[in-house]
């Protein structure tokens, strides 16, 4: 029988707790890459397509140019995407510190996509691909998908639920 005080021993516990919410973290993260690796065998990584366009507000943008100042994150989604419903709040926050363009698939005309974001409170720039052909272009197939693109090269890519803080350290890696 240990002689071991109440208060020690609750902070042993919370130390292994602190443990092993650590040790899942890293497999979760783990995890999430191998996915992710997977799921981009498909993405052309070599000469990125130019995605040369204008934004829903009158913006012209280069996302090749941009990325040659800072790193910029590229965000495939729709307004008809129940996972971007979820994501979509991550990005709005992300492009009020980062360079964000986010491409709007087949998400109808300018004035319906216009009013959607409204609604919505988004403030993310929006290029909308209501024909589909950016996205053909970048090989996406699947929303949410998003890219992270430093100095013309494609750092990171992944589709389905992204995380705020996965946003985040993939745009202070690159």
């Amino acid at each position: 029988m240990t002689n071991q005080s109440p208060s020690k021993s609750m902070l042993s516990r919370v130390l292994n707790g602190g443990k092993q919410i650590a040790i899942m973290l890293v497999v979760f993260t783990l995890f999430s890459a191998a996915i992710d690796l997977w799921r981009s065998r498909d993405i052309v990584t070599d000469n990125l397509p130019d995605l040369k366009a204008m934004t829903l507000t009158g913006d012209s943008i280069d996302i090749l140019a941009m990325s040659h100042q800072e790193p910029v994150l590229l965000y495939f989604w729709g307004t008809w995407c129940p996972v971007c419903s979820f994501v979509s709040p991550s990005v709005d926050i992300m492009a009020t510190q980062y360079s964000v363009v986010t491409v709007a698939m087949s998400s109808g005309n300018n004035e319906k996509l216009a009013q959607y974001l409204q609604h919505k409170q988004y403030e993310f720039p929006v290029v909308n691909d209501d024909k589909g052909l950016l996205s053909h272009d970048w090989s996406v197939n699947l929303t949410p998908t998003l890219m992270v693109i430093k100095d013309g090269e494609l750092q990171f890519y992944t589709s389905g639920f992204t995380s705020l803080p996965g946003m985040w350290w993939r745009m202070l890696l690159a």
